[in-house]
């Protein structure tokens, strides 16, 4: 799967799905710190990247509708650390083997995933 993380994730979150065989780059490393949601979101969508932030305003389905993406994981945690960011990326293993996020919107918290896509759904 191909993923692309928001300049509000440190590097090294990228770094740890690449380890699991995804294809996982940053807006950092391709030169987009400080562009704008949209032109990220068009970037994602011409590269067929899924999005990974923890910017609430792509969970705004109206402004970033998930169904013309290639998928947009939205972090909405308590916990921003390091350590709280790469166990929920290590939780949401087993869940991408399962199902892809394309065209869907998953909001992820510490206990649970929301997925908004043609059929809203929750994943413990």
């Amino acid at each position: 799967m191909r993923f692309k993380h928001d300049e509000n994730l440190h590097p090294d979150r990228a770094e740890f799905l690449a380890k699991r065989g995804h294809d996982a780059c940053t807006v950092r490393s391709q030169g987009l710190k400080g562009h704008s949601d949209d032109e990220i979101a068009s970037v994602c969508r011409t590269e067929g990247r899924v999005l990974v932030t923890l910017d609430l305003d792509f969970a705004d389905v109206r402004r970033y509708p998930p169904q013309q993406s290639p998928g947009l994981i939205v972090l909405r945690l308590h916990n921003e650390s390091r350590t709280s960011v790469i166990a929920i990326l290590e939780g949401l293993i087993p869940l991408l083997e399962k199902e892809s996020p394309a065209g869907c919107l998953w909001i992820v918290e510490e206990h649970r995933v929301r997925i908004h896509g043609p059929e809203p759904r929750e994943n413990l």
